[in-house]
């Protein structure tokens, strides 16, 4: 794979590389030290899922993970590793700081917590410079929403495009804090570019403030009328509330979410052809 696969050197070209992204030939290509950092946003990433297919989820989500971890760590790779505001489960306090109690409730959040103590443990054992971003709940276009695991927005969107009815778990009084996938994309660019070495930082990216399923339903009602909405039971693994304290992500990174929701939702809808 090294030789098939040289690095590139035209300026703003790419490699592509289609597979298994901890299979044997790109942990060498990592080890040779081809790379500055890794972004790795590799999972099998809902929740659902994991309640369902735990022992899966597990093998891609901590084995395959630890296995990049102890490459990069090999190779001096600064690691931005894609967490998830699921290490908290549902917390007491919200906003949540990033030192809150950890209590996951799906085998996703505990997945995603054991990979950060990973990280916090191989800072000890070999240096590795590394970062965790905890993503709250990303949406926007390209984020595809046909499978029984989709988000919610994304879901809601394909209903509409499909012109189905569209699902709301429990009350829909749950909130979450929506984040746009631009500000996640500059966020992990931060974290990449940061000067300094990092010690397994963990950061909540966030916009530090949330809304229901509700209102975000109202906000395509007042898009395109009226909606069909069937209720169906709440999901097991799904928690009530999230709520991100964003400060250490400024203070650390400077980072600050740019896109408000109405906005955000604006440009998700219109990628998905809705008027």
């Amino acid at each position: 794979l090294l030789s098939r696969y040289p690095k590139t050197s035209e300026k703003d070209s790419a490699l592509l590389i289609t597979g298994d992204f901890a299979c044997p030939e790109l942990l060498s290509r990592i080890k040779s030290g081809t790379y500055d950092v890794i972004y790795h946003l590799a999972a099998n990433p809902r929740v659902a899922f994991s309640v369902e297919k735990p022992v899966e989820s597990n093998e891609t989500n901590l084995h395959k993970s630890i296995a990049i971890f102890k490459t990069a760590a090999d190779s001096n790779t600064r690691v931005v590793f894609s967490s998830s505001c699921a290490v908290y489960g549902d917390p007491d306090i919200l906003p949540t700081l990033e030192d809150a109690k950890k209590s996951p409730e799906s085998p996703y959040g505990l997945q995603k917590l054991l990979c950060e103590q990973y990280l916090d443990l191989f800072v000890k054992l070999y240096s590795i410079d590394a970062i965790s971003l905890r993503y709250f709940n990303v949406y926007g276009p390209k984020s595809l929403g046909s499978s029984p695991y989709s988000t919610a927005i994304a879901a809601w969107c394909n209903a509409i495009h499909d012109g189905k009815p569209l699902r709301s778990d429990g009350d829909g009084e749950q909130t979450r804090d929506m984040i746009f996938v631009d500000d996640v994309v500059e966020a992990n660019y931060l974290a990449g570019r940061h000067k300094n070495r990092l010690f397994s930082e963990k950061l909540n990216i966030a916009t530090g403030d949330s809304c229901s399923n509700n209102y975000i339903l109202s906000l395509m009602k007042k898009r395109i009328g009226e909606i069909q909405v069937v209720t169906a039971p709440r999901r097991p693994g799904d928690v009530t509330d999230t709520k991100g304290d964003i400060q250490l992500a400024k203070n650390i990174l400077g980072f600050q979410s740019r896109v408000p929701l109405e906005e955000g939702l604006e440009k998700t809808m219109t990628w998905w052809g809705i008027k």
